[in-house]
């Protein structure tokens, strides 16, 4: 299914590198023609009439993307140039099926692989690394070293969670398009990103930019699954992302209300380790028509109630402190009230008993562990030999694995029970404060959306950044992506993300890259 739209859209791909190209040297607008009809930019025809509505034919609509363009000083023939180049970029990476198992990521790097040499990257400063099934790419943007700093990584990953096409209304493996939206598996997560990070090495490239210190795309393979590729990245070819900070890209990001206004913008600077634990009651068994008094079951059930009953310490830090305060104003009810109070006070016990019942907020409070599988017995007329639970944890930074295990073993009240960890969880801590990030973000986001206000937040969920922090590389997570919540179907049935966050993203990747790695800076 894949091999023919993605050999045409290669093509197009180029033709639109080439000819951004051209129309860069020349300082002139041009007129696209892709093999693909429906990836026609017509830079030529730029409407002038009614700037207000966004008439500008091949940039998606938004009143951010108007603004945009007058205060970015973005020439208008260059954003609908590079949101087709992207568009056409997005509809390649989602016609290719990337989950774990499918085999597919390295035929994708090669891919993008291409694109970067076609965009004026020398080879030697392009790597793929296969590992396993899958792959990493690593392109290094050179600078001139003025700034005597290290490089800056900026991170995304190819692969995607699997979806079964006849559960969706649309086809997840087709890039479709309504007036409002892109639909499509990845296409919030996390190849829209991809797709963006590569439009803007390829887009400053052709603008004969030059940073003031190396810039590096680190593309990982697994990071839905396994994530070893990032492990592979940090522990075996460090040389090639060694960097001052990350920019982890996935993640974050702008939420919109119902009338299209900014309401926040998050930043991510910690991750709670993600660590799954197994818990197993034996017993000798029997026949199920003499039952002991003892029971594998009947064992694994009291441990889970004295589970179910136990709190976690309240823990904070400056991140989720921070979190609260500045999330308070929008909550207009106890839940604001209860952030505000507790951000002043950590300790006010009201204000906590109000958070620990918002299943939204729990988590930001300390670590959580919750049961999520059991398994037991081996036929209906005997007693059972033995019962697990699977107990699933999101461990607040600052405490290890092995801490929270033998907490849980304690509250649990029997030291029969088998204890394992599952898999090998990444514990990092909270990356620090960075002030250059945090202004650059301010000022592109003042370019689309001013007086957004900018959240610092702990994921509850795990990204490439926590294995960036555990290798000694402080990670922020972060995008260009504005989305109401209610929009937001990641990982779900109908994913999708606003057409206008091609254009948006444009606008704000070029002050955010400029900004962090320019003179002026």
């Amino acid at each position: 299914m894949e091999s023919n739209p993605n050999q045409r859209l290669t093509k197009s791909t180029i033709s639109v590198v080439l000819t951004a190209f051209f129309a860069a040297a020349l300082g002139v607008g041009s007129s696209l023609a892709l093999a693909d009809s429906t990836v026609e930019t017509g830079v030529a025809e730029l409407s002038s009439k009614d700037a207000n509505s966004d008439g500008v034919k091949g940039i998606a609509p938004s009143k951010a993307v108007t603004l945009g363009m007058k205060t970015s000083g973005i020439d208008a023939s260059e954003i609908a140039t590079y949101s087709r180049f992207a568009e056409s970029l997005l509809s390649d990476a989602t016609a290719r099926v990337t989950a774990y198992g499918d085999g597919n990521v390295p035929a994708y790097a090669e891919y993008l692989k291409g694109v970067f040499i076609e965009g004026g990257f020398d080879p030697k400063d392009i790597h793929t690394l296969p590992l396993d099934e899958t792959v990493s790419l690593i392109v290094r943007y050179r600078g001139d070293g003025t700034s005597n700093r290290k490089p800056v990584v900026f991170s995304s990953h190819m692969d995607v969670v699997p979806a079964e096409a006849g559960e969706w209304v649309r086809n997840p493996f087709e890039l479709q398009q309504d007036e409002t939206f892109y639909y499509g598996r990845g296409v919030l997560d996390n190849k829209f990103d991809v797709s963006m990070l590569t439009t803007m090495f390829v887009w400053l490239k052709a603008q004969g930019f030059v940073p003031n210190r190396d810039l590096i795309i680190a593309f990982t393979g697994d990071e839905e699954s396994l994530q070893n590729t990032v492990q592979d990245l940090t522990n075996n070819h460090r040389n090639l992302i060694d960097a001052e900070y990350a920019i982890v890209v996935d993640g974050g990001g702008g939420a919109l209300n119902n009338s299209d206004e900014a309401i926040q913008y998050m930043v991510g600077f910690a991750e709670k380790t993600y660590a799954t634990y197994t818990m197993t009651a034996r017993n000798i068994g029997g026949h199920s028509s003499m039952p002991r008094a003892d029971n594998a079951i009947f064992d694994l059930a009291a441990a889970i109630q004295r589970i179910e009953n136990h709190r976690f310490a309240i823990e904070t830090n400056e991140i989720t402190r921070t979190y609260f305060e500045r999330s308070a104003p929008f909550l207009d009810n106890e839940v604001g009230e209860a952030m505000r109070r507790f951000a002043a006070n950590p300790k006010d016990e009201e204000a906590i008993e109000v958070l620990r019942a918002q299943p939204e907020y729990i988590g930001t409070l300390g670590t959580t562990c919750i049961p999520t599988m059991l398994s037991g017995g081996h036929a209906e007329n005997a007693l059972p030999r033995t019962a697990t639970a699977t107990i699933n944890c999101r461990i607040f930074p600052g405490n290890s694995v092995a801490d929270i295990m033998g907490e849980l073993s304690l509250v649990a009240g029997n030291p029969e029970l088998e204890w394992a960890v599952y898999g090998k969880p990444v514990s990092s801590d909270t990356s620090p404060f960075n002030d250059e990030v945090m202004n650059a973000v301010e000022a592109s986001l003042a370019q689309l959306y001013p007086g957004t206000p900018v959240i610092p937040r702990m994921i509850s969920g795990t990204t490439d950044g926590a294995y960036f922090r555990a290798a000694g590389i402080p990670s922020y997570s972060l995008t260009g992506i504005f989305l109401n919540p209610k929009d937001s179907f990641a990982h779900g049935l109908n994913e999708r993300v606003r057409r206008a966050s091609i254009p948006e993203s444009l606008i704000f990747w070029q002050s955010m890259i400029r900004s962090i790695a320019s003179d002026a800076n």
